[in-house]
């Protein structure tokens, strides 16, 4: 491991490393790339891609709302060009698994820290830097909920973002946590909130949508497309919703959570 950090205090902090490297992350990785050479790894990738078929397929079932499921129209509907932002949460990861895509710069999330909130801000300045392609804001409603209000900053500067939002009335990630680590002693996770985000949409002069199908989904998506203002489009999924697989925190892939 190297770490590098423009802070001497930071080093082996958390974990000790094996070369530390004081300065301008900058400079330090332009010095690093020019001796670097590039390694795809193409059969291990392969064979990470094989082990993702055989190992986990996640159920189809369009009576309801599937996160694989929603993010698959989502990508089938936008295609490379469209730019996927995420808020963080559960709909990040499943986002990230399931987006399809593979072209660079075109799924913005903010991967450290716990950055809830981020994503609607983030995608309010990737459609002013990329105003003719289609941006889709896919976040939570614990993350939405702490920012939500820039939706008017969106639709009073015609800024058009199409905001998937998946609702399981939970904090999803910690919840899910809870359940593997904590024996199911939930505790402030489970909201109930009683948000109408129909009616919210509607109060900030944006067009909402409520889904709890697939074929509501599309139809919700498809419309969002064409809209001329910024859309919300709920999406309820069931609180009992996984990110699977999942690696405990320090652990190795030998800890991998298959179910």
């Amino acid at each position: 491991i190297i770490h590098i950090d423009i802070d001497a205090s930071e080093i082996n902090k958390n974990v000790i490393v094996d070369y530390s490297l004081v300065g301008d992350a900058k400079d330090i990785l332009g010095l690093i790339a020019e001796k670097v050479q590039p390694n795809e790894r193409k059969e291990w990738m392969d064979q990470i891609r094989e082990w993702q078929k055989e190992d986990y397929k996640p159920t189809d079932d369009d009576s309801v709302l599937k996160p694989h499921q929603i993010m698959k129209v989502i990508s089938d509907n936008i295609g490379e060009d469209g730019i996927i932002v995420t808020d963080v949460g559960q709909h990040q990861m499943w986002a990230a698994q399931y987006n399809g895509r593979v072209k660079s710069r075109h799924f913005i999330t903010s991967g450290g820290l716990g950055a809830m909130g981020f994503g609607y801000g983030a995608a309010i300045g990737t459609k002013v830097a990329n105003p003719d392609k289609t941006v889709i804001h896919v976040t939570g409603d614990g993350s939405f909920n702490m920012n939500l209000n820039e939706v008017i900053t969106a639709v009073n500067n015609g800024i058009k973002i199409i905001t998937v939002l998946f609702n399981n009335k939970a904090l999803g990630m910690v919840r899910q946590w809870q359940h593997h680590f904590y024996g199911d002693r939930f505790s402030q996770t489970d909201l109930f909130r009683k948000t109408d985000y129909l009616k919210l949409a509607d109060a900030f002069g944006a067009k909402g949508y409520h889904c709890e199908n697939l074929s509501e989904f599309k139809e919700a998506f498809k419309e969002a497309l064409d809209a001329d203002t910024s859309v919300i489009i709920e999406c309820v999924i069931d609180r009992d919703e996984r990110v699977l697989p999942l690696i405990p925190a320090g652990g190795t892939i030998e800890d991998i959570i298959m179910d």
